[in-house]
């Protein structure tokens, strides 16, 4: 190996050692992701049936740019959709806080088995989703005409 070649060689390996790892942004940003879960309370019952349901951000970032102040979204697989959105300050990365769980309560009053889904929304795109299935069964009044 010429000096002039070792020289460049070794100037290339200092300059190596004083950039940050390389890291894929959308890896990072992928690490950094909250994870969702929803879980309905009960899972099945009989009409008409109250269901709570829970959706719950687990670990990630807690100022995940994309989950801050989203619009939220539960579709009841019954006809019917609710939604909420909150209003908040602008986004400060390092220190907004996204909110991590969520609750909301439905009547079922139709038997079958609901699909019922959850969205965060920004804007029109949908963020996260997740959904949970409820079984409805009828109930004894609705069987004999009450």
């Amino acid at each position: 190996m010429t000096n002039q070649l070792r020289a460049r060689f070794t100037l290339a390996l200092a300059l190596a050692a004083l950039l940050p790892p390389h890291t894929a942004q959308g890896q990072e940003e992928e690490a950094s992701k909250p994870s969702l879960s929803l879980r309905a309370t009960p899972a099945s019952g009989f009409t008409p049936l109250r269901v709570q349901v829970v959706a719950t951000l687990q670990d990630g970032s807690d100022d995940y740019k994309d989950y801050y102040c989203a619009t939220v979204e539960w579709e009841w697989d019954d006809g019917t959709v609710s939604e909420s959105s909150i209003d908040c300050d602008p986004y400060e990365a390092g220190s907004s806080e996204i909110q991590r769980r969520f609750t909301a309560e439905h009547i079922f009053r139709q038997q079958g088995r609901h699909r019922v889904t959850f969205r965060l929304k920004q804007r029109d795109d949908v963020v996260a989703f997740d959904s949970v299935n409820v079984q409805v069964r009828l109930g004894v009044g609705d069987r004999f005409g009450r």
